[in-house]
Formats: C-alpha cells, sequence, structure tokens
C-alpha cells in the first residue's frame, strides 16, 4: 500500500495504525500519530484501518540533555 508518511512516499504491507508503528520499530508510549490532520489516540491505533494514499505524520519523542 502506498502512503505518505512524514512527507515520504512509502509502500508498505500494512492494514492498521498499530502495524506502522511497529513497521518502523517505533517506541509506542514515545510516538504521537495523526492521520489526515487528525491525532489518533494510542488506544485507537488497532482499530484505525489504513487505506491507499493516505497522509500520515509520526512524531517520536527523544530525551535528552
Amino acid at each position: 500500500m502506498r502512503l505518505l508518511i512524514n512527507g515520504e512516499e512509502h509502500n508498505v504491507e500494512v492494514s492498521t495504525l498499530e502495524e506502522i508503528v511497529s513497521h518502523f520499530d517505533l517506541e509506542p508510549h514515545l510516538v504521537v500519530t495523526e492521520v489526515e490532520g487528525r491525532i489518533i489516540e494510542r488506544a485507537n491505533w488497532s482499530e484505525k484501518k489504513l487505506h491507499e494514499g493516505m497522509r500520515i505524520e509520526l512524531v517520536q519523542f527523544v530525551g535528552g540533555g
């Protein structure tokens, strides 16, 4: 499936938002997701079905000092 993730086109074999976070090896508790301009709560990731051409933003918080 072709998705626009963080402004770049990706062809990935996923069907839910939860799978896309896993696909990119992101730490779920450190990630905020946005689909088509709407923030999706982590509890709803497994229910959020993806379809061709969706725009997704994945933001991972990083600690440091």
